[in-house]
């Protein structure tokens, strides 16, 4: 992965970004702290990403358009360096997947980026550390003009059928 320009994401994004390595962080108002690095996925047939956003505190952090507003820019400095695919999978800390799931979409799609990115979110069983059922959720990113498009999204939708079989 080509390191993000963070120079650039702060002209842009309404909390200063900073990074060590391959984290990037950023720090809200209220002092809330967050996470964001990038993680290569095993996939073999294109190259794709996991797109990490973490609270390390998990301090409780009020409706705060402007971590969102962050993250977008991180987002889009990820797709101007990097000609590759973004996976994302909400955390089941708290049995918080669902909201996260849909807050994460609602930032998303709040933006023009719904008509650059492709944005394919879905469930997916899984097992909690207790070996009950959960529901994860994740989703795949895309740009738009991405020349393997309609091969990545088939081949994701392939992959989330197959691990949903795999569980009861």
């Amino acid at each position: 992965m080509n390191n993000l320009d963070v120079t650039r994401i702060n002209i842009y994004a309404p909390y200063k970004v900073w990074s060590d390595g391959e984290i990037y962080r950023f720090e809200t108002d209220n002092g809330i702290k967050y996470l964001v690095d990038f993680e290569l996925d095993s996939n073999p047939y294109y190259t794709a990403f996991w797109f990490n956003l973490t609270n390390p505190d998990h301090t409780k952090s009020p409706g705060d358009i402007k971590i969102a507003q962050t993250v977008i820019c991180i987002i889009e400095e990820f797709f101007r360096l990097n000609p590759d695919v973004l996976l994302y999978m909400c955390s089941t800390d708290n049995g918080q997947q669902a909201q996260r799931a849909r807050l994460f979409l609602r930032w998303f799609n709040g933006y023009e980026q719904q008509k650059r990115y492709l944005i394919k979110a879905t469930e997916v069983r899984g097992v909690g550390p207790d070996d009950k059922p959960i529901k994860e959720y994740i989703a795949l990113i895309v740009p738009r003009n991405h020349p393997q498009l309609d091969e990545i999204v088939s081949r994701f939708d392939d992959e989330v059928a197959m691990f949903n079989e795999m569980k009861p």
